[in-house]
C-alpha cells in the first residue's frame, strides 16, 4: 500500500519503501471552498507595531462579534467589542506574509510553534500541517471563515493556496474563543484560518489595483492582479487573479549506498495554475454581507520519492489536473441590543483526473481516474446577549457530499451531515469562562457492492478558562479542556478492497494550561514585548490506520490505534526602535513527545511518532529604515524517526534553513512601487522533511508590486 494512498497514517506508521508511488485520488488537492466571514482580523492587545510582528501570539486579543463602522468625513472607523481572546492563538498578519520569503500557506505555518508541515518536496509536492502530533486530519482549515472540505480522503493541501491576496493566517489550538461562528468551528481539535483581503478606501479613492510580477529560480514565473471598486457607501467590489509556472527542476545532493555524495535533479516537478476571485462586500443596517465566486485550475506532476540505490531508474511521470469551482455568501446582522444572526451558505465542484502511465515510466502500474465532488452547505448561528457579563450562543449547520469516480465497483458514497454547536460565555472581573457541547449526526448511503457504514453520532464538549488576576497588568493565565472527533473518509470506508465500513470516529482528548504576558511603552527604545508558554497533554484513541490482510497487496483500515503526546510551546516578541530604524524580534520553541501505545505486545510500544521531532524552533528579525525592510527568518527540526521503530537506520537528521529578504518602496507620482529580493535556505543545505523527498537548497525569488 502506497504511503499517499492514506496519507493520515503516516502521521503515526511506518512510511512504505521510497519508490512507490501515488494512487490516483489518494492525494487529492483540497476544494478550495472558501468563505468569508466577518470577525477574522483581531487586532492583538498590547501590539502598538503594525508591520513588526509577522506572528503574533495572542493571548488577550480583542475577539469581535460583530464588526461596526462609522462613516465620519469618508474615514472608515473600525470598532471591536471587548470579548477576551482566551485560547492559544499565533498569527502573521498584513504585508509581512508579503515581504517574507514565502511561497504558500503552508510557509507561513512553518513559524507557527506546535505545527509540523509534511513536505514531499518541490512546488508540486504534498503539503499537509500537523499540529501538536494528533494528524493532519484533526486540524480544520478555514477560509474566510468556513472550512475548506475533502469528503473523500480529507487531505488538505496547503501548497495549492497563495499569499498574493491573504490578509491574515492563524493557528489556533483547540477552538476560536469567539462563541457566534458555526458549527464547524468547534468541529476540529485544531484550526487554522486563512482570512482574505477586503477592499479599504482612503478619502475620495473608488479604486484600488496591485499588478505583480514574481519570478526566479527552477523557472518560476507569477504574475497577479488585484482590482478593488468602490461601488457605493455600503458595497465594494474585488477582483484577483493569478497565475503560476514553475518547471520544479532544482539540484540537490545525497549520499549513494557506495558513500559517494551524488548530484541529481528533481523531476517531474512542474506546477502550472490559475486563480480567480470575485468577491462583494456590504453593509446593511447594524451588520454586513459577502459573496464570493472562485475558480481554480491546476496541471502538476509528482516528483515521486528518490530511490538511493537505483538512481534514475524511477522517472515519476504521474500527472494530476484538478478544477475547483464554488459560490458562496454570508450575512451578519446584529437585531437590537441583545440578538444577532449569521447565515452561511455554499455550493461547491471539485474534479480530479489522475494519470500513471507505464507507457512512460515502465514501473508504474496503470492508472487513470476521475473524480468529481459535489457540497452543499448552510449554517444558521445565533447570538444571545443576556447581559454584559454573559452570552449565549446556538449554531446549526447542515452539509451535503457526494463522489463519483470512473472506478471499478465503486459505490458512489453521499454523506449527510447535521452539527447543533450550543455555547456559553462568562466574564466575572479577570475571570472569563467558555464553554460548549457540540453534537454530530452522520448518515452515509452507498450504491452498488455491500451497505454502507450506518448512522454515526456523537457529542464533544469542551471547557475554556481565562483569568486575569491584575487589571493594571497585562498577565493572564489560560487552561482549557476538549473532545472531538472525526469521521472516516469515504476512502477509509469505501475504497476498493481497502475501505472498512465499520470504522468508527477517531477520538482526541486535550489538555491545556498556559500563560501570556505582554508589556508596551509607547517611548524609548523599548516599545513592546510579549511572552506566552503552553503545556499540553493530548490523546488520540480510534486511530484509523492502515494495516495488511492475507497479501502485502490488500491492506484494510482499521480502529487499532493509540497516541500519547505531551508538549511544551513558548514564544516571545520584542519590539524596539533605535534611531530610524525599527526592529523587531520573534523566537518560538516546541518540545513534543508523542508515543505509540497502539500495541503494548509490539517491541516498539511507546516508541515516537514519525516524522515528529522532540525540539524545533523558529527565529524571525525584521529591519525597518525609511523605505528599506529586512527580514531574516531561522527555522530549526531536530532529529525525527520516519518510523514507529526507532531505531538509528531510521533516524532523519536535524536540519536548519536561513532565509532573507530585501525590500525597498519607491514613490511613483503619487502611487506605490516595491521591490523585494528573496534568497532562502542561503547555506544551501541539503535536508529532507519526508524521506526519500528532497528540499531545495540555494535558490531566489524577485518579486515587484505597482500598487496605484
Amino acid at each position: 500500500m502506497c504511503p499517499m494512498q492514506v496519507e493520515h497514517i503516516a502521521d503515526q506508521l511506518e512510511p512504505v519503501a521510497c519508490h512507490v508511488e501515488p494512487v490516483a485520488g489518494q492525494v487529492e488537492p483540497v476544494a478550495n471552498q472558501l468563505e468569508p466571514v466577518t470577525g477574522q482580523i483581531e487586532p492583538v492587545a498590547g501590539q502598538v507595531d503594525p508591520v513588526a510582528w509577522q506572528v503574533e501570539p495572542v493571548a488577550n486579543q480583542v475577539e469581535q462579534d460583530t464588526l461596526e463602522r462609522t462613516e465620519l468625513s469618508q474615514i472608515t472607523v473600525v470598532a471591536q467589542r471587548a470579548n477576551r481572546e482566551v485560547l492559544p492563538v499565533q498569527r502573521m498578519t498584513g504585508e509581512v506574509l508579503q515581504k517574507m520569503s514565502l511561497f504558500s500557506v503552508a510557509d507561513a505555518i512553518r513559524y507557527f510553534s506546535g505545527a509540523q508541515i509534511k513536505d514531499y518536496g518541490g512546488a508540486g509536492g504534498l503539503k499537509t500541517v500537523n499540529v501538536r502530533s494528533m494528524g493532519s486530519h484533526h486540524v480544520g482549515i478555514f477560509y474566510d471563515g468556513l472550512e475548506i472540505g475533502n469528503a473523500q480522503n480529507g487531505v488538505v493541501d496547503l501548497g495549492r493556496f497563495s499569499l498574493e491576496n491573504m490578509e491574515t493566517v492563524s493557528l489556533y489550538n483547540g477552538q476560536k474563543s469567539a462563541i457566534f461562528q458555526t458549527a464547524k468551528d468547534f468541529a476540529s481539535s485544531s484550526a487554522v484560518y486563512f482570512t482574505s483581503r477586503e477592499p479599504r478606501f482612503v478619502g475620495d479613492k473608488r479604486h484600488n489595483f496591485n499588478v505583480g510580477m514574481k519570478g526566479g529560480s527552477m523557472g518560476m514565473v507569477n504574475p497577479s492582479f488585484l482590482w478593488e471598486h468602490k461601488l457605493g457607501n455600503n458595497v465594494s467590489l474585488s477582483v484577483n487573479t493569478e497565475f503560476l509556472y514553475t518547471s520544479g527542476r532544482y539540484k540537490f545532493t545525497y549520499t549513494n549506498r557506495f558513500g559517494y555524495d551524488t548530484t541529481a535533479y528533481r523531476q517531474n516537478g512542474d506546477v502550472r495554475t490559475f486563480r480567480a476571485e470575485v468577491g462583494l462586500f456590504g453593509k446593511v443596517k447594524e451588520g454586513d454581507w459577502r459573496a464570493k465566486v472562485y475558480f481554480y485550475d491546476s496541471e502538476r506532476g509528482y516528483p515521486g520519492a528518490v530511490v538511493r540505490e537505483e538512481p534514475g531508474k524511477f522517472k515519476h511521470a504521474d500527472r494530476q489536473w484538478d478544477d475547483s469551482f464554488f459560490v458562496q455568501g454570508y450575512l451578519r446582522r446584529s437585531v437590537g441590543k441583545r440578538y444577532s444572526f449569521q447565515i452561511n451558505g455554499k455550493y461547491a465542484y471539485d474534479y480530479l483526473h489522475y494519470l500513471a502511465d507505464p507507457n512512460v515510466d515502465v514501473t508504474a502500474m496503470y492508472v487513470n481516474n476521475k473524480y468529481r465532488q459535489h457540497e452543499l452547505y448552510t449554517s444558521l448561528a445565533h447570538l444571545f446577549n443576556i447581559s454584559p457579563a454573559l452570552n449565549i450562543s446556538l449554531a446549526n449547520d447542515f452539509q451535503w457530499n457526494k463522489l463519483f469516480a470512473d472506478v471499478k465497483d465503486f459505490v458512489y458514497p453521499q454523506r449527510f451531515t447535521l452539527l447543533t454547536a450550543l455555547a456559553a460565555s462568562l466574564k466575572v472581573g479577570g475571570l472569563s469562562l467558555q464553554g460548549s457541547l457540540l453534537y454530530s449526526y452522520v448518515k452515509d448511503k452507498t450504491e452498488g457492492r455491500g451497505t454502507n457504514a450506518g448512522d454515526k453520532n456523537n457529542i464533544s464538549p469542551s471547557v475554556v478558562l481565562s483569568w486575569r488576576p491584575f487589571i493594571e497588568h497585562n498577565l493572564n493565565f489560560r487552561a482549557f479542556y476538549k473532545r472531538a472527533h472525526r469521521m472516516p473518509t469515504f476512502n477509509d470506508l469505501y475504497y476498493t478492497e481497502i475501505g472498512n465500513k465499520y470504522l468508527a470516529p477517531e477520538r482526541t482528548t486535550q489538555y491545556d494550561v498556559g500563560i501570556f504576558w505582554s508589556i508596551t511603552r509607547g517611548e524609548g527604545w523599548f516599545k513592546s514585548f510579549s511572552l506566552q508558554a503552553d503545556a499540553y497533554y493530548n490523546t488520540v484513541t480510534d486511530k484509523i490506520v492502515a494495516m495488511p490482510t492475507s497479501s502485502q497487496f490488500r491492506w484494510s483500515m482499521m480502529n487499532i490505534g493509540k497516541v500519547k503526546i505531551k508538549g511544551l510551546e513558548a514564544s516571545g516578541n520584542l519590539v524596539s526602535r533605535w534611531g530610524n530604524v525599527d526592529c523587531s524580534l520573534r523566537l518560538s520553541y516546541t518540545y513534543q513527545d508523542a508515543r505509540d501505545y497502539t500495541d503494548p505486545q509490539s517491541e516498539w510500544y511507546k516508541g515516537l511518532i514519525a516524522y515528529i521531532p522532540l525540539h524545533s524552533g523558529t527565529a524571525v528579525v525584521t529591519l525597518n529604515y525609511k523605505e528599506w525592510q529586512l527580514h531574516y527568518s531561522f527555522i530549526y527540526t531536530g532529529e525525527k524517526f520516519d518510523s514507529s521503530a526507532n531505531i538509528q537506520s531510521n533516524m532523519l537528521d536535524s536540519w536548519t534553513t536561513h532565509d532573507i529578504a530585501l525590500s525597498k518602496e519607491f514613490g511613483i507620482a503619487g502611487n506605490l512601487l516595491r521591490a523585494t529580493l528573496e534568497l532562502n535556505n542561503i547555506t544551501n543545505t541539503q535536508y529532507e522533511v519526508v524521506r526519500c523527498y528532497p528540499m531545495p537548497g540555494l535558490n531566489f525569488k524577485l518579486k515587484v508590486n505597482y500598487l496605484f
